[in-house]
């Protein structure tokens, strides 16, 4: 088995909210800026919870979606 964990990911340090989530706080993804291997993605109400990796331009990807159909 690999281990994908990423060293002090559950720290609250360097996350910050998505532009894209919701106002009251309630839908909330948070990214960490500056990770080798790619952007972190975690859900802001289970911060010691799952950590999903995307590849720098996987990220750029999903961004020029979502931003396309915002």
């Amino acid at each position: 088995m690999t281990d994908r964990t990423i060293p002090g990911v559950s720290s609250s340090r360097g996350w910050r909210k998505s532009s894209y989530s919701s106002p009251n706080a309630d839908n909330c993804l948070e990214v960490r800026d500056g990770q080798p291997g790619g952007v972190p993605v975690r859900d802001s109400k289970n911060p010691d919870g799952p950590v999903l990796r995307f590849s720098a331009s996987a990220w750029g990807a999903f961004l020029g979606l979502a931003k396309g159909s915002a």
